[in-house]
This record gives structure tokens, sequence and C-alpha cells, in this order.
């Protein structure tokens, strides 16, 4: 059975965001919680760069101007970059493409 067409797809952004401090995934997701706790946020990237924690957030279309304003106004969290493409964001972050699971 096929899955719905890509037009019929729900619309996301991916967040590139910088923390202050070094955390790990389970403290960045309730972090994100803490933030918009109603979101569609996802986290999926994380990694350690210059003493900084750098995530790749995935969150719905609709819910992206408010997740980024909410993100700025918390002074743990830097906003770097939006974009509609995943690797975008990791190229404007230096991240590089992870290895596949097999």
């Amino acid at each position: 059975m096929r899955g719905p067409s890509k037009a019929k797809r729900p619309k996301r952004r991916w967040v590139g965001i910088r923390t202050i401090e070094v955390i790990d995934r389970e403290d960045f997701e309730s972090l994100i919680r803490e933030i918009m706790p109603t979101s569609s946020a996802k986290l999926y990237d994380l990694k350690i760069v210059d003493g900084d924690s750098v995530a790749i957030v995935r969150i719905n279309l609709k819910e992206h101007r408010l997740f980024v304003s909410k993100c700025q106004e918390d002074n743990r969290l830097e906003t770097i970059t939006t974009s509609g493409k995943i690797r975008l964001v990791r190229d404007r972050l230096g991240l590089p493409k992870p290895k596949l699971r097999r």
C-alpha cells in the first residue's frame, strides 16, 4: 500500500540550534518540550562542536515561526538557520552527513 503523494505529506522545516552549554540528547529533548509542550518538534542530530551542542530539529511548517521565536526568547538556545531541506541545514552548521545504519 502506497503512502500519500509528496504534495499531500505534511510540510516541515528543519531548524539548526546551538545551546550555550553542552547537554545530552535527553536533556535537549526535555528542553524542547519545556519551550513548546504541544509542538511536533523532533530532534534529529545532536553533535558537540567547539564546546557547544549543535542540534537539528524538525518542526511542522505551521508551528515553525512560533517555535523559532520561543527558542530566541530562551537564553539557553540560539537558532542559527532554518530550511525546508535538512541537507542545507547540515551544510550551514558544518555537520557531516551521518553514516547509514545497517
